[in-house]
This record gives structure tokens, sequence and C-alpha cells, in this order.
């Protein structure tokens, strides 16, 4: 066998104009900034390689790196990824038409890679119906200049049953991350965060006879590694980088270079992990929290979910009856938020990121929380698109589409808006500039309707009010002490929602800093559970 080390600058050769190039990545998780260095590089310098298409399953920045430094009018003709919310530089180019931009659920691009890995056309499911990627909504399409083109998807009847249909897309070119290499190629992940779809991508390439990039951090001798730890072994592997500035292009994550917690090698002591403070977000997350019960398996979305429901449920003391999950693949543990997103403290599995959603996309989790930027009176949410700013769905439409149930966190205004959590009440001492319940959302990244035909239950919880998705629409069932449920929930929404017979304030345990014994319910949960 060869040796496949390769200087930096020979790896970004073997990308040639109107290539297909595939990176993989989750935030700057698993990014290969060596090379994406080298490609950006290269491009300024001269010219080179110009009109590729990037495909990218997670979003792959943390508003600096990442595929940040692909974004570059004439580098790139079409993209072709789920989320672009912390690529500012790629949401310029797609709300000014300076790329082509096609959205696909995260979820989705994982399974797809796989498909076009084992020979198929494509892949089948029902995750997207009635949302913006049904080609009889919006089809994906995330500017004008990808209208040209058309939809990457299509409506298929199997057995009677109405699918999205997913179909292949050849990539020429893959960019992957491991942490050790051998002179031969083969990979080992010991020190990465979450594993992703490097092999399901690696083996897609190889299946249209295109190359594979690593970059790495250490090269051991060929015939050194532990088989049993390759993730992706070298015959499908055929240029290997070893990044010469680890510290600054091949952090474990945006915030950290190397914390043997987030790879699963070390648990951290639950004394670490301390109580946040109470404030308007903790308010929200500790309603959420109240939905939960023994032995669910949640998921988190990034956000409020993500920042606040784990150290509730840990402040709580309910963090071992519950599983907490995130979409990179990780299960267990005290998920991390903001720019970190996607990594976990103390987890007890980190799979890859295709099997996490078929447990998502088949099983569907027993609880999702996810933010909600607009909800309509339809019990439509949108977090994918406004005006012409291109976000993208993330894994939003796999995981909220299939779950058993979904609660909505989020503030009721935003922009702004300031309160006041003191003793048992809620006042508002500024309110928000931009409403969020709105009478039509800008793009339907979750169906109220597909909602109520599965007779989903879904919740909308905020810090004044929670509301419930009925047939109906939007009903108000709860509402802060403290605030009047006239001025400051119904004038503040651009429709009147129905009012539950069983309106009641939200409990005022929420608005003090103490414990809202949670854990007194979890046990009576389980003698009941016991005695029937």
């Amino acid at each position: 066998m060869k040796n496949k080390l390769l200087s930096t600058k020979s790896a970004v050769n073997m990308i040639s104009n109107e290539t297909t190039l595939c990176t993989v990545g989750f935030t700057l998780m698993g990014a290969s900034e060596t090379i994406l260095k080298e490609i950006e590089r290269r491009y300024l310098e001269t010219g080179l390689p110009k009109d590729i298409t990037l495909m990218h399953s997670a979003g792959q920045s943390d508003r600096e790196s990442g595929i940040q430094h692909l974004a570059h009018k004439g580098l790139v003709k079409r993209i072709i990824g789920s989320h672009w919310g912390l690529a500012p530089k790629w949401g310029e180019l797609i709300n000014n038409n300076a790329v082509e931009a096609h959205c696909i659920p995260q979820g989705q691009l994982a399974h797809l890679f796989r498909a076009m890995a084992s020979g198929k056309p494509g892949s089948f499911s029902r995750v997207g119906l009635n949302t913006f990627i049904d080609p009889r909504v919006e089809g994906g399409i995330m500017n004008e200049l990808a209208y040209q083109s058309g939809s990457l998807m299509q409506i298929v009847n199997i057995l009677g049953e109405e699918y999205m249909f997913y179909h292949s897309i050849p990539i020429d070119i893959a960019i992957i991350r491991g942490t050790t290499a051998d002179e031969y190629g083969n990979i080992t992940m010991e020190d990465e965060a979450i594993k992703l779809e490097a092999l399901s991508v690696a083996q897609a390439v190889k299946r249209y006879g295109g190359k594979v990039i690593v970059q790495v951090k250490n090269i051991a001798r060929k015939g050194t590694l532990n088989s049993r730890n390759v993730e992706v072994p070298g015959i499908y592997v055929d240029a290997v980088v070893q990044t010469e500035d680890p510290l600054t292009d091949h952090r474990q994550t945006s915030s950290f270079f190397f914390n043997p917690v987030y790879s699963g090698s070390v648990k951290e002591a639950a004394s670490t992990l301390n109580p946040i403070p109470l404030t308007l977000r903790k308010v929200i997350g500790r309603r959420g929290v109240m939905e939960l019960y023994p032995d669910a398996t949640v998921n988190l979305g990034t956000g409020i979910p993500g920042d606040t429901i784990g150290p509730v449920a840990s402040e709580e003391g309910i963090l071992d009856d519950v599983l907490l999950t995130v979409e990179s693949g990780a299960i267990g543990g005290i998920p991390e938020g903001g720019m970190d997103f996607g990594i976990t403290k103390n987890a007890d599995a980190i799979i890859e990121h295709a099997y996490q959603f078929d447990y998502y996309n088949g099983v569907g989790v027993d609880i999702t929380y996810m933010g909600a930027a607009e909800v309509d009176q339809y019990g439509n949410v949108n977090v994918s698109k406004f005006g012409t700013k291109a976000v993208g769905c993330g894994g939003f439409i796999d995981i909220t589409q299939p779950a058993k149930k979904v609660v909505f966190l989020g503030t009721f205004t935003a922009k702004g808006l300031e309160v006041d959590v003191n003793d048992g009440e809620l006042k508002i001492t500024k309110e928000g500039t931009k409403k969020k319940f709105i009478n039509h959302v800008g793009q339907i990244t979750f169906s109220g309707e597909y909602a109520r035909n599965r007779e989903q239950p879904v919740y909308f919880v905020t810090e004044r009010a929670v509301f419930q998705l009925s047939f109906k629409g939007l009903e108000l069932i709860e509402y802060a002490p403290g605030i009047d449920v006239e001025k400051d929930i119904i004038s503040q929404m651009d429709f009147k929602p129905h009012i539950s017979p069983e309106l009641k304030p939200m409990p005022t345990e929420l608005f003090k800093d103490s414990l809202l014994n949670i854990k007194r319910f979890f046990e009576k949960e389980r003698i009941n559970l016991i005695e029937s």
C-alpha cells in the first residue's frame, strides 16, 4: 500500500473546477481548518478552483471559521446544506443571489450519503412533507437563483403513502477529519468530540470514483493502530494532511482545543455542574422541564433548549431519570449550549450522525425541545428564513415531525425584551419591538397541519404564556402571575388565540429562586407505574 501523506497544498490541488465537494463538520467540531484555509488561499491567489458545488449536512461554522473560508463568489456556484445561521458570509451570498442555494434537512443529507454509498438512486422519507422542503410548497429552494435548477426532491407514492424522495448527488471530493492516521490512511477519532458522517461520506465518494482528503493531528507508523479504533479505513482515503497548527486549526470545539470529557474518555464530577442564574431564559427552561416524565428520551435543540434544559434537570436532581440527546450523535449526559452546541459532558455514548437520525426519524424521541422564531395562528413555526435572510432548517424538521411530543421554547417577543423575575411574579420592564406570534409565518419549517393530522402533542412555552396546538389552532392554556392577559399577551399577537376554558396561571415557583421539586413528582410517577 502506498504512503498517503501529502502536503496541504498538494492535497488541495486535487480539487478542480466545477467539482462537487462535500465537507464534514458540526459548528467547528470536525472542521478541517488547515485544508479549508488552503482552499481559500489558493482561490484568492489564483482564482482556482472555481464554480464548485459545496455540500454539507450540518452547519459548519462559528461565525468566523469552518465553511466561512469557502464563502467567495466564484469559488462556489451552488451550495446544498441544512443550516447557515452561524455562517454570516454564506447568508450574505445566498441573500444576494451570488450562489445557488438549496436546503435539505440535516438528517436527510446524512441518510442520503449512506444511500449513495450503497449505490441507491436516493433516499425516501416522510420527513419534510408539508414544510418548505416539500416541492409543492418551496422545494427547499432558498433564493431566486436556485429556482433555475428546481427542487432536488420530489413526492413519490409507496404502497399508498406519500414520501419525499431525495435524489442522489454525485460527490467528487470529500474533506473529513480524524485525530490520528497511519501511513496507509487508516483514521482514528480518539480526540474528536463527535463522529458525524465521515465514514458514510467517504464511502459515497468512492462510489463515484472520487477522492477523500483527511486532516489529522497525529501520524502513526503503518500497521500500529488498534483496528477496533479505526473509524475510516485507509481503503477509502486518498490523501492525509497533518495540521501544523492544531491549537488553531484542529480544535475539538470552538471553545476548547481538547477536553477528554467531550471525547468520552473522562467523566466530570457532578458537583461541578453549577446551577444557572434565574433569568428570563431559565424561567422558560424550567417550565419546559415540567413537561418531562421518568425515562423519557429527549432531544435538545440549540438556543434556550440546549442552554437550559440540561442544567435545570441537573439542578432538580432528575438528570439520571431522563436521557438527553443531541442530533450530532451524543446520547446521555448534559449537552453544551451556545457555540459549542453538539457536544456533551459525560455522554453515555457517541454514535455516528446518521444513526442518531435513524432513531429520530424512525422511533421518534419522547420529547423534543426546540426554539421558535415565528409562530402563526395555525401552529406553523418558522426558524429557517426571514425575508431574504436564509438560515436553513438544520435537523429541526427531522426531529420535530416524528417526535412523540414537541415543546417549543422561546421569548414571547423579540428585540429588546426585558423582564424582572421576582417573588413569584413576572414583570415586563421593556416590551420587545418584534412580535413573534403573527398571522402567517415567512416559511413553514414546522407544519401545524401535519402535527394536527398526527394528533401530535405540541406546546409553545414562553416567559409569560403557554399555548397548546389544538384542532382550533393555537390555544392559550397558562399565563404568568403578574401578567395582564389582554394587555401583555393578546395585544402583543397579530391574531387572537383560542382561550382555554381551563386557563390558569403558570406555577409561581417558576419565578422564585428555589427548586421546583420536580424530583418529588418523578418519584410519585414511578410509584404509580409500579402499582399499575
